[in-house]
């Protein structure tokens, strides 16, 4: 119950976050981000073993909705003026490779035994965070 409960909370916190286009996380404050996508990793650290197909299904929607939202920036880069369109570029850039660390962290996870389950939770939440954070600040350059 306590796992549902958990994958319920991750799922809205972090739809919450990734959902909105990106004028609209760049217009959040990134305080509210923070606080929205701390509250999405203590429940994914809330995981037991046992629960490990629903965390992973979980992270592998959570990698294709961060595809699409990367999807977004492409298309909000090239409708945009040359300066903005040349700082995007390279946030883009490393948007991509994040994704690419997270999307590992998250197979990572199918892959976790009993003994190194939390190690694979902390190494795709971490991978994750770091996604994110690339992405409103792109999101917010994008704005612009």
């Amino acid at each position: 119950m306590f796992a549902r409960v958990s994958l319920s909370i991750l799922a809205i916190a972090l739809g919450a976050v990734l959902g909105q286009p990106p004028a609209v996380v760049a217009q959040s404050a990134t305080q509210e981000i923070t606080q929205e996508f701390s509250k999405a990793m203590d429940a994914i650290k809330n995981y037991s073993v046992d629960k490990k197909n629903d965390a992973v299904a979980h992270s592998k929607k959570l990698m294709s909705d961060a595809d699409g939202k990367i999807k977004e920036l492409e298309s909000g880069t090239a409708t945009s003026n040359a300066e903005t369109k040349a700082a995007m570029q390279q946030q883009l850039k490393d948007i991509k490779a994040l994704r690419a660390k997270a999307g590992k962290q998250a197979d990572e996870l199918g892959k976790a035994s009993g003994e190194s389950w939390n190690a694979a939770k902390k190494g795709f939440g971490d991978a994750y965070s770091d996604l994110q954070k690339a992405y409103a600040k792109a999101a917010s350059t994008l704005k612009k």
